[in-house]
Parts: structure tokens; sequence; C-alpha cells
């Protein structure tokens, strides 16, 4: 007995100390500093001990002591998010950051880095405003009166309602009460702003008649259905006949218009798709919508419309704390003048989802060549809460494997990690997503994942 005990305090004494283990951990104080590696390693030893006292036979060595620090390390302090290559085929993809953005607004952004006169005027030598900034382009896109940016589409909602509604009645249909990702959903939103939701006609059924019949409101709004569709019997008003509503009834008009398409372009896939123009064209009082979806730009919330409302909500106490910052701004300036100077194709989702399908198949036969993998008929989609019914043909490179949930996982621990996508028991790629300059990369990752 005593024997046995001498033999687990021997093991237990076994076990490197500390200091010793942080001098050898060097990797690790460089990365996450002296003091955070010490911690982990005592933690690691820690659970080393109790696992030995447990029963545990093998005694761990000084580079598993290391490597379980390392593991706590990196789990503690998730790195930055780090490029990957999207060949999902999902053009605005949410989880990986919605719109790519172009070259001109990565350089705006490089630009304002560091001091920059986001809120200074250089040539009088005193302060500035943020909002001069946007305001010119965002009016001259929309053909707009006014316009601001905040931090994201739901902001831009509550300030717009918490400006124009608070502790008054907004109309709203049934069939327009979303759930946006994150489960957000639209009543919430709205009794943020302090604006009372008063819900008008059936999930499915809504008329121009209901909104005129109902309360006394201090705003019309009109959600589009930017991620999911009511189909059969079912109907909504238009913009046009709740404008001519809301004009009757003296209240402003808000429409919620999702997606961020400009103007209408010659794209039949977008036909269900309101453009910002349009809407104000057809008497919408204030428009909203996101700056990371069919705009091609940073993550934002634009409104745009009539001055009055617009400087209504400049001035409201929430449009401070939902203020884009200078990156944002650089941004989303670049992306908006690439759009003024009719140069949409040089926005990385627009150059996608226009890529001739001759140009994109050839890509895929490439690759399919490359890698040994087939080719399949597909489409891609515009993704992100946009156009949701919206598909562009596409040719996808079909992997073919007795397990294609492990070579998924192995093309996402790639470098870069690949994001592809199982369907019809298959590895797919879709190349409309992946940057032409990305194809030798794309390459090396599939042959890797197969080898």
């Amino acid at each position: 007995m005593l024997a046995s005990m001498s033999t687990h305090r021997g093991r237990l004494r076994s076990l490197p100390r500390v200091d010793a283990l942080v001098a050898a951990a060097d990797e690790l104080v460089r990365r996450y500093g002296r003091e955070a590696t010490a911690d982990a390693l005592r933690a690691a030893v820690a659970a080393a001990r109790a696992d030995l006292q447990s029963g545990e036979e093998s005694i761990p060595q000084t580079a598993q002591l290391i490597a379980a620090a390392d593991q706590q390390l990196a789990d503690r302090r998730p790195s930055p998010p780090r490029r990957v290559i999207n060949a999902t085929g999902v053009v605005v993809h949410t989880n990986l950051g919605r719109a790519p953005l172009g070259r001109p607004a990565r350089d705006a952004m490089l630009d304002a880095a560091g001091y920059c006169d986001v809120e200074y005027d250089v040539s009088a030598g005193v302060r500035g405003s943020r909002h001069t900034r946007l305001e010119p382009l965002l009016i001259d896109a929309t053909h707009a009166e006014a316009g601001i940016a905040v931090n994201n589409a739901a902001a831009a909602l509550v300030l717009a309602l918490a400006a124009l509604a608070a502790g008054r009645d907004v109309l709203v249909s049934r069939g327009e009460l979303v759930e946006i990702g994150g489960s957000f959903r639209l009543p919430e939103i709205m009794g943020a702003s302090g604006a009372r939701l008063v819900e008008v006609g059936t999930t499915n059924r809504t008329r121009a008649a209901d909104f005129a019949a109902a309360g006394d409101p201090a705003a019309i709004l009109k959600v589009h259905q930017s991620n999911y569709r009511i189909t059969g019997f079912a109907s909504a008003p238009s913009v046009g006949e709740l404008a001519a509503v809301a004009r009757e009834r003296s209240v402003p008009l808000i429409h919620d218009a999702g997606s961020g398409l400009l103007s209408r372009g010659a794209e039949e896939w977008l036909a269900d798709e309101p453009s910002v123009q349009e809407s104000l064209k057809m008497g919408a009082d204030l428009v909203l919508f996101s700056g990371d979806k069919l705009l091609g730009g940073p993550q934002a919330g634009l409104l745009v419309g009539r001055a009055e409302l617009v400087d209504a909500c400049r001035r409201h106490p929430l449009a401070r704390a939902l203020r884009l910052d200078k990156l944002r701004i650089a941004a989303l300036t670049a992306t908006l003048t690439e759009h003024l100077r009719g140069a949409r194709g040089q926005i990385p989702i627009w150059s996608m989802l226009e890529a001739d399908l001759s140009a994109v198949s050839a890509r895929a036969q490439a690759l399919a060549a490359r890698t040994g993998a087939g080719v399949a008929p597909g489409v891609s989609v515009v993704g992100g809460g946009a156009a949701p019914d919206a598909t562009v043909p596409t040719l996808l490179v079909r992997v073919d494997t007795p397990d294609p949930d492990a070579v998924a996982a192995r093309l996402r621990r790639g470098d870069p990690p690949v994001i592809a996508r199982i369907e019809d028991g298959a590895v797919m790629l879709d190349v409309r997503t992946v940057d032409p300059d990305d194809d030798d990369a794309l390459t090396r990752c599939l042959r890797e994942a197969l080898a």
C-alpha cells in the first residue's frame, strides 16, 4: 500500500514544472504573452494531475502539455476573420461576410485606416461632418432628396421609427412581419424603437383599404419579402397604392426595400426585387436598404427620401449611436462611386452575377480536368436575404465520393479554407462565386482534399 502511494506521488511529481514549460513554449509566449501562456500551461498541468489521480497511466510529455495550452488559448482568443474561398454558389453569403468588397473599396479602407479627414474640413481647417461625404452620393445614386447611412438595415429601421413614430402606431401587413437572421423579428425591432405595431390585413391577403381603415397611425410601413415568398391565394398592396393611402392620411410611407438594388436593369431574374429608385418614384417617403447585399459594399443601413424625414432621423440621438465608422464610410463611398460611374461590373457581386455562363463553364471544366472531378449543371443563387427566388444558371464541379462530408471537411481545413456544398450525395463547387485569381489555389486545395 505504502509502495503504491509512493509510486503515485512519484508519477505526480514527474509532471513538468510550469516555469519549465513556459521556457519551452516560446511560440505561445510570442503569440499570447507570458502571463496568458503561464495560466494556460498551469491549467494543462492541473488537468493532467487530475487525470493521473483518476487512474490515467500515461504521463503527458512537455509537447503534449504545450499543445493542450495552445488549444485552450486558441479557443479563448479566436483569430480575426480569415479569408476563405466561397465555392458554394451563394453570391451574397451571410455567413461568409456577405458582399466581398471591390478593389476601390479595399483601397479606400486602407487609406482611411490611419488618421484621416473623416470629420475634418481640410480646406477650411475646421471640424467637418461625416454625413457630407455620403449624402451627395446617395442622392445621385437614388434620386432622393436626402440620405444618411447607419450601422445596418435593422438600425435604419429602428432609427426611422424612433424619429418619426415613437409612442405612436405604425401600420404593417401581417404578411410582412418578417424574421431576419439571428432570430430577430420585426415586431421586436419595432418595439425597440418605441413605436407601436398595428397589424393590418391577414397573413396571405392584405389590401390598401385595410390601411385606409386602421387606427390613427404615425406612419405606414411596407417590408419587402426579401428572404421568403407567400404564394398561391395571396396579395399585397403595391408601394404606389400604399403611397396614395399615406398621402390621404397625411403620414409618411416607409419602405424597407431590403437588398439595395439601386435601379432596374435588364436582369430578368431580379424581376420581383424592388429597386430604390422605383420605390421613390412610386411615392415612398423614406426607403431603407442594406449596403452589403446588391449594393455590393460594406455592412450599412441606408435611409433615403424626403429631406425633412431624413433630417429628423439625422437629428435623433440614436443617429450618433448607430453611425458608421471611418472604414465603412470609406468603403461605402468607393462602392457608390463605382455605381455612379457606370462600373457596376467592377463590383465583385455583380461581376459574379453577370458572368457569362460560357466563361463560368470553361473555368469549371478546367478545374474538373485538373483534379479528376466531374461537372454537372446547376444554379447559383443571390442569397443573403436578397431575391429569394432568383437563380442564375451555372456549371458545378462535382466530386463523387463515398464520404462527401469528410471531403468537405478537408476542404475547410485547407489554406485558404474552401467552403463547398453537398448536394445529391456529392461535393459541389461553383466557381461563379470564386475570384478567378483564386482558381489555382482552389485547384491545389481540392487536390489536397482528394489525396
